[in-house]
C-alpha cells in the first residue's frame, strides 16, 4: 500500500473512530477466515496463550539522584505485553525500567515506574489501565508510555473501535495533565513463524492501524513513535537476538532497541530534549505535514515520531515529523521498593 493510499484509510478510520462510525475492519471479508486461521495457527507456534513471565519492575530509578526534599519524576506503562516486559528474565531488561532508567539519568532526577500493561490486552482494556493509573490523584504520572495495537490486529478488532479507545485514553490521560506517548502498532509481519499470506496481510494491517493510531493520539494531544518492524533492519537481520524464545516477543536487546527509539521522545515531552532538537532537521528528512501523511510516513518507517504542529492547514490539522537520534540504553539497576 502507498504512502498516500495508507494516508487516505487513516484518515477514513480516525473519522470513524470519532464520529462512531462503525467496522472498518483490518482486513477485508474475502481474506477474513484465512487470515483467522492462520492468526491461530501462528498463535499455537509461538506459545501465545500459556502463562506469560512478566518480571516486577515497578519501583524507584535513578537512586543516585535522590536529594532530601527533592520530588521524582513518575512514568506509567501501559498496554499488551510489549509494554509490560514479557518475554524476559529480568526486571531491568524491561522496556518501563529501561526508560524509567534512561529518563532519571537525562532529568538528574529519581523516577518512579509504575506498570499496569496486561500481556494479551487489546485497546478496550486501556479504559480499565487507565482508571488504574489516574486511581490516585496524588499520584498522577507525568508521562504515561502506552504501547498498543498488536492484539487488535490479530483478534481481528475494527481498527475505528481500536482507534477509539486509544484516543479515549490519551484524552483522559492528558485531561489529568500527563504527557502521553505511544509506541504504535509493531509489524506483526516481521514475526518468524508468520508464513504467506498471513505475512504480508500482518504488514498491511499492523501499518494501516499504526497510521490510524497516530492520527487518533495526535488530535488528542499525544506524540506518537512508530515501533513498525521493531525498529529498524536489525531485527530482520538478527532475528533470533532480537526476539526472544518464543519468536514472538522481543528478546532483551529487542527491548532495549525499542526503549533507546522511544525514551527521546519521552524526554522531549518533558522539556528535557535539547531545544535546538525540537526543530525539523532537512538533513533527516524531518518537517510538517498533514496528519494523515505524516501518520502514514511514520507506519513506514519505525522509530519515527509524529507530534501535533498546527490545528489547522489546507487539508486539515498539521503534524511534526520527526527521525530522532536514538539514545543508547543499558539494562535497568533493580528498582527499589516503591515510595509513597
Amino acid at each position: 500500500m502507498s504512502s498516500m493510499s495508507r494516508a487516505r484509510v487513516a484518515r477514513r478510520i480516525a473519522a470513524g473512530a470519532a464520529f462512531g462510525g462503525g467496522g472498518i475492519g483490518l482486513a477485508g471479508a474475502a481474506v477474513a477466515g484465512l487470515l483467522l486461521a492462520e492468526v491461530r495457527l501462528a498463535r499455537r507456534h509461538v506459545g501465545i496463550g500459556t502463562t506469560p513471565h512478566v518480571p516486577h519492575a515497578e519501583g524507584r530509578y535513578g537512586r543516585v539522584w535522590d536529594a532530601p526534599g527533592g520530588t521524582a519524576l513518575r512514568l506509567a506503562m501501559l498496554g499488551d505485553s510489549t509494554a509490560a516486559g514479557q518475554g524476559v528474565h529480568r526486571s531491568g531488561q524491561t522496556p518501563g525500567a529501561l526508560l524509567a532508567s534512561g529518563l532519571a539519568a537525562v532529568a538528574e532526577r529519581p523516577v518512579e515506574l509504575a506498570n499496569v500493561a496486561l500481556p494479551g490486552a487489546r485497546s478496550d482494556d486501556l479504559d480499565r489501565q487507565v482508571g488504574a493509573v489516574l486511581a490516585d490523584p496524588a499520584r498522577i504520572p507525568d508521562v504515561c508510555v502506552i504501547m498498543i495495537g498488536a492484539n487488535d490486529v490479530t483478534n481481528r478488532m475494527p481498527a475505528t473501535r481500536s482507534v477509539r479507545h486509544l484516543a479515549g485514553a490519551v484524552r483522559r490521560l492528558r485531561t489529568a495533565g500527563a504527557e502521553v506517548v505511544v509506541g504504535t502498532c509493531p509489524d506483526l509481519g516481521t514475526i518468524e513463524p508468520v508464513q504467506q499470506p498471513l505475512r504480508w496481510l500482518a504488514r498491511r494491517a499492523s501499518r494501516q492501524l499504526a497510521a490510524a493510531q497516530t492520527i487518533g493520539v495526535v488530535e488528542q494531544g499525544g506524540r506518537t513513535v512508530s515501533l513498525g518492524d521493531l525498529l529498524g533492519p536489525e531485527f530482520a537481520a538478527n532475528p533470533r537476538e532480537l526476539f526472544g524464545p518464543d519468536k514472538y516477543h522481543p528478546s532483551a536487546e529487542g527491548y532495549a532497541t525499542a526503549a533507546m527509539a522511544v525514551l527521546p521522545t519521552v524526554c522531549a515531552t518533558l522539556g528535557l530534549w535539547p531545544a535546538e532538537e525540537e526543530r525539523p532537521d532537512l538533513s533527516r528528512r524531518e518537517g510538517f505535514l498533514p496528519v494523515a501523511r505524516a501518520a502514514a510516513e511514520a507506519a513506514s518507517e519505525a522509530g519515527t515520531e509524529v507530534a501535533a504542529a498546527m490545528p489547522t492547514g489546507p487539508r486539515g490539522p498539521w503534524a511534526l515529523l520527526k527521525r530522532r537520534r536514538r539514545r543508547r540504553v543499558a539494562e535497568a539497576e533493580p528498582a527499589s521498593a516503591r515510595s509513597t
